[in-house]
């Protein structure tokens, strides 16, 4: 029989769903940072960075603001999201072109101003996060002739799920070609996004108009729980990464009137990648650029 026909013979053995039993599997992994799948987890939750976007509102104690805002996620080439066992498998990341969040600031005592940010659970192409909130702190502690400087510190809890490991184009396509790993049905793979860390903005104010620079680093605590059947197996691993990235964000925003404020960001995050094992390290950052409004009450 030729190496068709055999190839054939075996996807048809494969993927009928006669006799085998259903082996689970577990292959708990903490990642190096520099891991494609570390790189790939940490370049999703950068685009989910709550950054100042400018200088600390100066908000009465109780008063309050809200905003809306929405990053571009740049999308991925093939070779990029070949991330999965050590840069050797391609998973299916491009799936939402946007990241969105609704935030809410309250002017408190001491000049202080608490933040609470919000995204809701919208689901992209089958991938949809749950429960995910950010929280800061911050004040201003310098303002002299046009220029502020701000300090926060934020974090930020919650997931996301999807069938990225096995995507649901693929589920039950038996040839192995188009297939390769054997996806017998969508997986639910749930990812975690937590982060904590802090940061500095300086400000330049000229009339209506604000310029602003920030540096932030970001401690990552990220996991991806699989849960894919591949051929007859069930894969059930743990991957989880820790890393502490550096960020950058420069942009400016304008006062439309006395309560209304636009504004636009550029964010760049440094992500050192080891593609291939056996040689070095490279840096594939995360660069995006955000909108938002923001509504001052009061």
């Amino acid at each position: 029989m030729r190496a068709g026909g055999l190839k054939l013979l075996a996807a048809a053995l494969l993927f009928s769903g006669a006799a085998w039993a259903q082996e689970t599997i577990r292959n708990d992994e903490n990642l190096a940072s520099t891991r494609p799948e570390a790189w790939a987890m940490n370049y999703v939750v950068a685009s989910t960075y709550m950054t100042a976007f400018g200088q600390v509102p100066e908000l009465r104690p109780w008063q309050w603001l809200v905003a809306g805002e929405l990053g571009h996620v740049p999308r991925l080439s093939e070779s990029d999201q070949r991330v999965g066992f050590e840069g050797t498998k391609q998973e299916d990341l491009n799936r939402s072109p946007v990241f969105g969040r609704v935030r809410a600031h309250l002017g408190l005592p001491g000049g202080f101003v608490a933040e609470l940010g919000y995204t809701p659970p919208v689901t992209i192409q089958d991938v949809k996060v749950r429960d995910l909130f950010a929280l800061a702190i911050g004040r201003r502690v310098y303002e002299r002739d046009g220029l502020t400087v701000s300090l926060r510190g934020f974090a930020q809890h919650g997931r996301a799920s999807g069938d990225i490991t096995c995507p649901a184009r693929l589920a039950g396509n038996p040839d192995l070609n188009a297939n390769p790993y054997g996806c017998r049905a969508a997986s639910d793979d749930q990812a975690t996004l937590n982060y904590y860390g802090g940061d500095a903005t300086a400000s330049w104010n000229e009339q209506a108009w604000h310029i602003h620079a920030t540096l932030g680093v970001v401690r990552t605590d990220l996991a991806v729980q699989v849960d894919a059947l591949s051929f007859d197996v069930r894969d059930r691993s743990t991957l989880t990464a820790e890393a502490t990235k550096a960020y950058l964000a420069v942009g400016a925003s304008r006062d439309l009137t006395r309560c209304w404020n636009v504004g636009a960001e550029l964010l760049y995050v440094p992500l050192r990648v080891q593609r291939d094992p056996a040689g070095g390290t490279s840096n594939d950052p995360f660069t995006g650029l955000r909108l938002r409004a923001s509504f001052r009450f009061g």
